[in-house]
């Protein structure tokens, strides 16, 4: 390669990887906006009597915090959680609630065990995921039983086996809200 003017730029054969610029507002914005839309998404396409979607505002929050976990500051799950509550069906606040303490697990958790793996990130979210889906439904008010449990069943089956699929989606956002910014 041959010497540049001082006042040129210099490129190699990868473009200008380094010192690339992203989007201030993706980066910013597609996080949130994907919990938003997680919580809004289980009221669209499926009205049963019994719970069977997954939360998915709290699996995109959490799979969020576990993929990226600088992204997200810990009091997040406030304000999403008060979102959650406004469309889920659960008492209000109980989102908030559950929400925080679900954030503040997971900063426990990653502060007690700082290597990361593919077994903990699961395990970290399945149980918080069940937990929270056990807690809002002891919650909820509804009359416990073995019926109420049963119903519940599928919706803990279909939450364990999704939280993989979603965190390799929002690996996938994570991608997109990094994409490099078009030179004008």
């Amino acid at each position: 390669m041959s010497m540049q003017s001082r006042g040129s730029v210099r490129r190699d054969e990868y473009g200008s990887r380094i010192d690339r610029r992203h989007s201030v507002i993706l980066a910013y914005s597609i996080p949130y906006l994907s919990i938003l839309l997680g919580s809004l998404f289980p009221m669209f396409f499926v009205a049963t009597a019994v719970p069977l979607l997954p939360p998915l505002g709290l699996m995109m929050l959490v799979s969020w915090r576990l993929v990226r976990p600088g992204i997200l500051p810990v009091w997040a799950g406030f304000p999403l959680g008060l979102f959650d509550d406004l469309f889920s069906g659960y008492p209000f606040g109980s989102a908030v609630l559950l929400w925080s303490l679900a954030m503040l697990a997971i900063e426990l958790i990653e502060a007690r065990f700082p290597w990361r793996g593919f077994l903990q990130d699961w395990f970290t979210g399945n149980f918080i995921l069940l937990t929270y889906l056990l807690l809002a439904t002891l919650l909820s008010g509804a009359a416990l039983g073995i019926p109420l449990f049963k119903a519940l069943v599928p919706q803990l089956l279909l939450t364990m086996l999704m939280f993989p699929i979603v965190s390799r989606m929002i690996a996938l956002l994570d991608r997109l809200r990094l994409t490099r910014m078009r030179a004008p």
